[in-house]
Order: structure tokens, then C-alpha cells, then sequence
């Protein structure tokens, strides 16, 4: 089984390295659902880490239908994956009446080359999940991100569980959101799913002295992924592995 930590900085993907992660999904802005980050953070991430490393490739906040030239900003993107030596990529885009853009995805598929592709939770706002998935599963990606379409991955349990059935190992359905050490191994249990995607992240105490009396909300500290909730959710995640083998 596979944890798969989304970190939103090159600390934070570091940490997610410490703490057992199998593999890092970098971005920015998580509380924006996650954006693409720069390129020095994918260089940095890509020198520094021993794990594979996906970098999420999103334009911006909001929904999942995109115009040519965000179609052409996440192509650039994905190129300049391709020569820092990523392991993948994540991805998604929807038409405007909810199924897979087949097209433009097929676009940036082929620019990620030899890279794995994993599809995001724009999975989650399709029409069908499960012509969504033959979609994926055609246009030749590694996983599909998903909740099940419910807020958290616990909710969506049983649609998570279906799609593992039907993508019979064509693919890797990995469930997320609201996913923790206390939760992982019931969810591994329900769904039969092997890939988990969690952020584990914390708020850090600012190191400021100086504080603006008017601008409290732009003095929060880092928001980064905490070395031992990953390495609660690894340990959770490796004893449900153990409890599989013997069943």
C-alpha cells in the first residue's frame, strides 16, 4: 500500500519523506484545492527527494473547464516536468456538462511522455463517475484522485469501493480527503484500495515579533505536512497491509 502526501512546499514534501510517505504530490495554495508551484520548487523538490515526486498541474482556483490557453499553460508546465525528471503529473479537466475533456486530456497525456499521469478530483464534479472512469482508464492514466464525490473520502466510501471494482486493476483508485491515521486503515478495509492521498499538514506559530494590529490575517505562520501525522497514517497504513496478508 502506498501513501501519497500532497505537500505545498519543498519543506513540506521533505517532511512527507521523513515521515514514510511512498511518494510526494507537489503544489501551492491548498487551501485553494492546490495550484501548480513554481519551478524552482519542482527543481528543489526533484534534487532533494529519493521518493517519486508528481507535481499537480492546475492554473487556477475554481472549476475544472478550461479555454486554450490555460490548455497551453498546463502543456508548458507539464514540458518542463518532463525536464526536471519528474516521476508524473496530475491533472484534470472537465467539458461544461460535467464528463472528461477527452481531447484536451489526451493533449497533455501525450506531453507527459514516459510520466505517470494521475487524474485529480475534478473526477469528483463529473456527471458519471463511472463513464468518467472508462474515460481515465482509455486516455492511459495510472489513478484516478477521488472522495467518491462526497466531501470527504469516508462519505464516498462505497462509490470508492465500486470504482475499485470496476476499474479492475486497469488503474489505481485512490481515495482522499479528510483522510488521517485514525481513519486509513477502516477506509483501506472498505474500499480495497492500495494508493491513499492525505496532506497532513499543520498550521506553524509564526516566528514574527513585529505584528500589524489591523492585518491579523496575513500574519498567520507556514502551513506545512507534519513529519509525525504521516508517519502515523504509514504505520496505520502498513499494520492494515499486515491484517490483509493474513485474511
Amino acid at each position: 500500500m502506498i501513501l501519497e502526501i500532497a505537500a505545498n512546499s519543498v519543506a513540506s514534501a521533505l517532511a512527507a519523506q521523513e515521515g514514510g510517505a511512498g511518494r510526494v504530490e507537489l503544489c501551492a495554495a491548498l487551501e485553494l484545492g492546490g495550484l501548480t508551484p513554481s519551478h524552482a520548487q519542482i527543481a528543489l523538490a526533484r534534487e532533494r527527494l529519493r521518493i517519486p515526486l508528481y507535481v499537480l498541474i492546475r492554473p487556477r482556483a475554481g472549476d475544472f473547464l478550461y479555454g486554450d490557453l490555460e490548455g497551453e499553460t498546463m502543456q508548458r508546465d507539464i514540458e518542463a516536468c518532463v525536464a526536471l525528471g519528474c516521476d508524473g503529473v496530475v491533472l484534470g479537466m472537465l467539458d461544461a456538462e460535467g464528463n472528461v475533456d477527452v481531447a484536451r486530456c489526451r493533449a497533455l497525456v501525450a506531453a507527459a511522455g514516459t510520466l505517470g499521469v494521475t487524474f485529480h478530483r475534478a473526477f469528483d464534479l463529473s456527471r458519471d463517475p463511472a463513464r468518467a472512469l472508462e474515460d481515465i482508464v482509455a486516455l492511459g492514466c495510472r489513478r484516478v484522485l477521488t472522495s467518491g464525490a462526497q466531501a470527504s473520502a469516508v462519505e464516498g466510501a462505497t462509490l470508492i469501493r465500486d470504482l475499485v471494482a470496476q476499474a479492475a486493476g486497469r488503474l489505481a483508485v485512490m481515495p482522499g480527503a479528510g483522510i488521517t491515521a485514525q481513519n486509513i486503515a477502516a477506509l483501506a478495509a472498505a474500499t480495497g484500495a492500495h494508493e491513499f492521498h492525505a496532506s497532513a499538514k499543520r498550521q506553524l506559530p509564526s516566528a514574527m515579533r513585529h505584528r500589524h494590529p489591523l492585518l491579523e490575517d496575513m500574519q498567520a505562520g507556514e502551513l506545512r505536512s507534519d513529519v509525525g501525522q504521516v508517519r502515523a497514517m504509514a504505520a496505520a497504513l502498513a499494520t492494515a497491509a499486515q491484517d490483509a496478508t493474513r485474511l
